[in-house]
C-alpha cells in the first residue's frame, strides 16, 4: 500500500491505494507541519490510519506533500522532523518522501512528461518540470513582489485603486457598501494581520463577478493573468511545452485564463482545482513503469 498526502492551511487532502488498487480518500485539517504541536499531528494521524488502511495492508511508502517541504538527498527536511517521528511510529518500514506543494502540482498536471506547471490560488507559483523534478523555478516573491495570476495580487491592484480613488462609479460605492473598507480597517489587514494574502484574496470573487460588465475589471482582471504570462511563464519554453494549472483561483477562472493566454499562443494541457487526483494518478502510473 502507497499513502499521498496534499496538506495545505485549511485541509488535508489524504488518498491509500492497495495492492490491489483500491483508492480510500479521507480529508482532515490543515497541517502546518513547522509549526503543528506533536499532540495535533499525533491525533489527526490516530484518526486518519484506520480510514486509510481499513485491511491493515503493510505500508511501503508514503508521499507527503506540503509548502516548504524540500528535502535534499535522504534527509528530512526540518519543518517535517515531528511529522516524520509520527509517521515512522505509524508506518514502521515505509519509505517517506517529502515534496513541495509546486512538484505535487507538476506531477499532478504533467505526470511523466515534461512541462510547465502553474500554481494559481491565493498567491501563485510556477516552474519548468523535466517529467521527474523540477528545473526551473521563476520565484513567486508573495503578495507585495509577485504571485501575479492569484486572487491576492487581483486584490492588491483593486484596493490600491479604491483606496486612490481610481475604481470608477458605481462600483467603488457598491464594493465599499459589501465590504468594511475604511482606510484603518484595510491597512491593519494588509500591514499588521497574521494573513493579509487570504484578506486580499477574499476579494476576488466580487471583483470578478464584474468581469464582462465593468471595463475597469475586464482590464485589472485580464492584466492580473496577461502579468504571469509575461513576468513568469514567458520565462519557460511556452512554444515547446503545455502549461498545467493547479488551484482554486486558476480553476473558477479558466475560460478567461485560456483567453489570455491565447494570446501568447499557450496550451494549456490541464486546469484542476486541487492536485491530488493527479497525484494518484502519477504514483499509480509509477508503480508499473
Amino acid at each position: 500500500m502507497i499513502i499521498i498526502a496534499e496538506s495545505g492551511a485549511t485541509k488535508t487532502d489524504w488518498r491509500s491505494i492497495t495492492s490491489k488498487g483500491i483508492c480510500h480518500s479521507l480529508k482532515t485539517a490543515g497541517m502546518n507541519v513547522a509549526t503543528e504541536s506533536q499532540d495535533f499531528i499525533q491525533e489527526t494521524l490516530r484518526g486518519a490510519i484506520p480510514l486509510l488502511n481499513p485491511e491493515g495492508e503493510q505500508v511501503s511508502r508514503i508521499h507527503f506533500y506540503a509548502a516548504g517541504l524540500i528535502s535534499s538527498g535522504d534527509a528530512v527536511p526540518e519543518s517535517a522532523v515531528k511529522l516524520d517521528n509520527e509517521l515512522k511510529i505509524a508506518f514502521p518500514g515505509a519509505v517517506i518522501e517529502y515534496a513541495s506543494d509546486l512538484l505535487d502540482a507538476a506531477r499532478a498536471v504533467c505526470g511523466h512528461a515534461p512541462g510547465i506547471a502553474a500554481i494559481m490560488g491565493t498567491g501563485s507559483n510556477s516552474c519548468l518540470y523535466d517529467g521527474k523534478e523540477i528545473v526551473k523555478n521563476i520565484h513567486s516573491s508573495g503578495y507585495i513582489l509577485g504571485d501575479e495570476g492569484g486572487a491576492a495580487c487581483l486584490g492588491k491592484l483593486f484596493m490600491s485603486d479604491f483606496l486612490k480613488g481610481l475604481v470608477p462609479e458605481p462600483l467603488s460605492t457598491e464594493f465599499a457598501n459589501a465590504f468594511k473598507v475604511d482606510y484603518l480597517t484595510v491597512v491593519n489587514n494588509v500591514y499588521k494581520s497574521a494573513a493579509p494574502s487570504k484578506y486580499l484574496g477574499s476579494f476576488a470573487p466580487f471583483i470578478v463577478d464584474h468581469y464582462g460588465k465593468v471595463p475597469y475589471v475586464t482590464d485589472l482582471v485580464e492584466n492580473n493573468f496577461r502579468q504571469l504570462i509575461i513576468r513568469c511563464l514567458k520565462q519557460y519554453d511556452i512554444e515547446r511545452y503545455p502549461v498545467g494549472v493547479v488551484g482554486g483561483f486558476g480553476y473558477a477562472y479558466k475560460d478567461i485564463l485560456k483567453k489570455v493566454g491565447a494570446e501568447y499562443g499557450i496550451r494549456f494541457s490541464e486546469i484542476t482545482a486541487s492536485p491530488i487526483e493527479g497525484l494518484v494518478k502519477y504514483h499509480k502510473d509509477e508503480i508499473h513503469l
